[in-house]
């Protein structure tokens, strides 16, 4: 048997299963509410959180058997008022709805146009982006002239499963047969959108696309970039977000694109601190000079030992700024947890290396003490 945690029962609870069964008996009175409540709680403290939502989507169909033509009108019915369109960003809405995606994608494959309506509805209530991608791998040219279509709606969240529901690296999502230039038309919309909520979605998208066509990514922003047709400061973050993968890596093409030269003439030093032992800090003094008010970028690398002797490089973000008369000099403490569960520390040697606008300019190797 899974064991519960926390997310699972916030997301998908006895409150939160009542709550769905108390719409659909306001949309069907011939619902039994108690007998579906008590159907999805037989199994649901078992289950992990994916299995917890085709559990609740198998249950309703369980509920409302028939294709998607005959099940939207009650579907429809059953849906709160949209979430809040004053608002412009981190309203995901609530996770309970998920399962009625899954639901719409078991019972309307052969339906596409049926379940496109109610997937827009539903999105309104709950981003629908894992729901689509069946649909655009099987109705790829439908999908997408309905996204066109979708770019402009009223509704932001509409708008965002446009650029989300197409993301080449969906995290959870099932991967789509698409190319990575089919969506770009419609990004080449969306980034111009004045809320937060969906240009993040274009940025992570095309974030998605550097981990495989870096030069396509950068092209599209430059051409973004001209058209001005998003304001320069949503513009700038856009750019920042979408390249946060490459500048990690010190893609020389992003961070001239970001205005950080990779060439440019900087010293640069870095010094350890006292000790650095496992369950406390590495401490450690940055110095950087170089022309007066020249923009950097800065990283710091720390190369971790791992079991068997492999060693593992770890990119934080450190700083970004302008040199004032010409210098920088900062102090770090990165916290050297024992007790983490991902990445577990080995005592022995280690290095720390300073990345500035790309490249690699400064290391000095140190101790892990027990």
């Amino acid at each position: 048997m899974a064991q519960g945690f926390s997310l699972k029962d916030q997301l998908f609870n006895a409150e939160k299963t009542r709550y769905m069964a108390g719409l659909f008996a306001q949309a069907d009175p011939g619902f039994d509410g108690e007998a579906f409540q008590a159907r999805v709680m037989s199994r649901l403290p078992e289950l992990e959180l994916k299995q917890r939502i085709a559990w609740i989507a198998d249950c309703l169909q369980t509920a409302f058997p028939g294709a998607l033509p005959d099940v939207a009108p009650v579907i429809l019915r059953a849906l709160p008022p949209p979430l809040d369109p004053s608002l412009s960003d981190d309203d995901f809405g609530d996770f309970i709805f998920a399962p009625l995606g899954e639901w719409v994608a078991q019972v309307g494959a052969d339906h596409p146009d049926v379940a496109l309506d109610v997937l827009a509805e539903i999105t309104q209530r709950f981003s629908m982006e894992w729901a689509i991608r069946p649909f655009l791998n099987s109705h790829p040219d439908l999908v997408l002239d309905r996204m066109q279509d979708w770019c402009g709606h009223s509704s932001y969240h509409v708008r965002r499963l446009v650029s989300e529901g197409t993301r080449p690296r969906l995290p959870w999502g099932q991967a789509v047969g698409l190319d990575l230039t089919d969506p770009l038309p419609l990004l080449d919309r969306l980034h111009s959108d004045p809320t937060r909520y969906v240009t993040r979605s274009v940025a992570n998208h095309l974030n998605d696309i550097t981990k495989k066509d870096p030069d396509l990514a950068l092209d599209r922003l430059k051409a973004w970039h001209a058209s001005g047709a998003q304001e320069a400061g949503e513009m700038r973050w856009i750019t920042a977000h979408a390249l946060r993968g490459l500048v990690k890596s010190g893609h020389g093409g992003a961070l001239a694109l970001l205005g950080y030269d990779p060439d440019a003439p900087l010293e640069v030093g870095v010094a350890v601190i006292g000790e650095a032992r496992i369950g406390g800090v590495l401490e450690f003094a940055v110095s950087v000079s170089g022309p007066d008010d020249h923009p950097v970028l800065i990283d710091y690398i720390v190369h971790f030992q791992r079991p068997g002797g492999k060693i593992s490089p770890k990119v934080h973000k450190l700083k970004q700024a302008n040199l004032s008369d010409g210098c920088l000099r900062l102090n770090k403490r990165h916290k050297l947890k024992g007790d983490a569960t991902t990445f577990r520390l080995v005592p022995g040697p280690h290095r720390l290396e300073l990345q500035v606008n790309g490249k690699v300019r400064a290391g000095v190797s140190f101790e892990l003490l027990a």
